[in-house]
């Protein structure tokens, strides 16, 4: 299989980029959570699903592998984002693509949707867009009553517990499925900075309700959510509904669904490909 690893430069970011599959198949772009995240994991656990398309996997900006950045909020902001996607998508000299994207990558995802009519469809796994609504889930996390202010309740959920042990309580539904993936993630050897997750902090990310822009879409999306996922599930039924988007909800899975449940999701991923694009040779079922 066609591979192509190296670094590109999108303004004054400069991203790791992996590049898989045959460059006549359709393309489609990766937006990994976080932020601060990296794609390795999906790389890991989505790559034998799309094989049968140019699947471009990168980390974003002064995230993971990528050019670290200064910790300065201007240069993290979701138009940066959506800005480095489209740079990286001329870079590579695609002017139709599809988007995946996973947890916070949804927020890029989407915008980069409403503002390019070259985005042909989107398929997203366990959607963040309302983020005062996961601070209130992390601050039911931390046995707290939710407070009005989401920075309110981030921060006294953070004065209980450590932001992993929160998230873990939310995403994973099983000690089985929360041990798989730090196996993953530990073999990646990949240490992030903290720089883009404290900068969107202070760019007051987790005030962002982006549900009043979320709009029938022009092009297809799908939604894939495992039930048990505490930082999407239910919030994705209103998304996937002001979308006008396909849905499905997989039981017994958490924000990882091809670890907890493989074979709904295989199957459910094979659906939503399908939707989107036809079935590309190699691309589940």
């Amino acid at each position: 299989m066609r591979e192509e690893i190296g670094y590109i430069p999108v303004g004054e970011a400069e991203l790791y980029v992996e590049d898989v599959g045959d460059l006549r198949a359709p393309p489609l772009l990766v937006l990994h959570g976080g932020p601060g995240g990296n794609a390795y994991a999906l790389r890991e656990g989505l790559g034998e699903y799309l094989q049968g398309f140019r699947t471009i996997y990168f980390d974003q900006r002064g995230s993971g592998r990528s050019l670290e950045l200064p910790q300065d909020p201007r240069l993290f902001t979701v138009d940066a984002l959506v800005e480095d996607t489209l740079a990286l998508a001329e870079a590579l000299g695609l002017e139709r693509f599809h988007l995946l994207a996973h947890g916070f990558g949804a927020l890029v995802a989407l915008e980069v949707l409403r503002r390019y009519p070259g985005v042909e469809g989107v398929l997203l796994l366990g959607p963040w867009v309302n983020f005062p609504w996961l601070a209130a889930r992390l601050a039911e996390a931390a046995e707290l009553s939710p407070l009005p202010d989401p920075e309110a309740n981030l921060k006294a959920a953070l004065e209980r517990a450590e932001p992993k042990a929160l998230f873990d309580r939310l995403m994973f539904p099983t000690p089985h499925g929360r041990l798989e993936y730090e196996w993953v993630v530990e073999g990646s050897g990949i240490l992030g900075p903290d720089a883009p997750a404290l900068a969107f902090y202070q760019n007051g990310l987790w005030r962002l309700d982006y549900t009043p822009y979320l709009r029938p879409a022009r092009r297809p999306v799908e939604v894939i959510v495992g039930e048990q996922d505490g930082t999407s599930y239910p919030y994705a039924e209103e998304v996937a509904e002001r979308l006008s988007a396909g849905l499905q909800v997989l039981p017994g899975a958490g924000h990882y669904p091809w670890i907890d449940a493989p074979e709904a999701f295989e199957a459910a991923l094979a659906r939503a490909l399908r939707a989107l694009v036809g079935s590309p040779t190699g691309a589940g079922e």
